[in-house]
């Protein structure tokens, strides 16, 4: 299946944590590199989600906050990396990041960019919220 989304991972199931409503999945993309992500009971059971289990993860560049120090926030993942690219844009810019063996990209302003002087070589933080993670069975 192809998507416009410019974050696709491939990864296993490790843990499933079951609510009434909500299932918490967290899936190891790499050793280093874990993603949480919420979906509902139904699209547990529609999926099978169960640990062991291959599964894709999904995040839009544009759902990701970057910050220069880790951040204490109710989103769910929050993930180390360094810059290896900034594109930048007329209004904004693509940043990509190695995180593990792993590349993921944000989608941010250029005035963003400018205020955190985000430049190549940078640690950075990736931040985005377990629900703005798609899975894929």
């Amino acid at each position: 299946m192809k998507t416009s989304a410019r974050n696709q991972f491939m990864g296993n199931v490790i843990e499933c944590k079951s609510g009434a409503v909500m299932t918490e999945i967290t899936v190891e993309v790499s050793s280093s590199v874990h993603i949480c992500a919420t979906v509902t009971n139904g699209s547990k059971e529609s999926l099978d989600l169960q640990v062991g289990q291959s599964v894709g993860a999904i995040i839009k560049a544009s759902s990701i906050i970057l910050s220069k120090a880790q951040l204490k926030a109710t989103a769910r993942n929050n993930i180390k990396g360094v810059v290896t690219d900034v594109i930048k844009g007329a209004v904004n810019s693509e940043v990509k990041m190695a995180v593990g063996e792993t590349t993921l990209c944000a989608i941010v302003t250029n005035e963003s960019i400018e205020d955190l002087a985000i430049a190549k070589g940078d640690s950075i933080y990736a931040i985005f919220k377990a629900s703005s993670v798609i899975l894929l069975g």
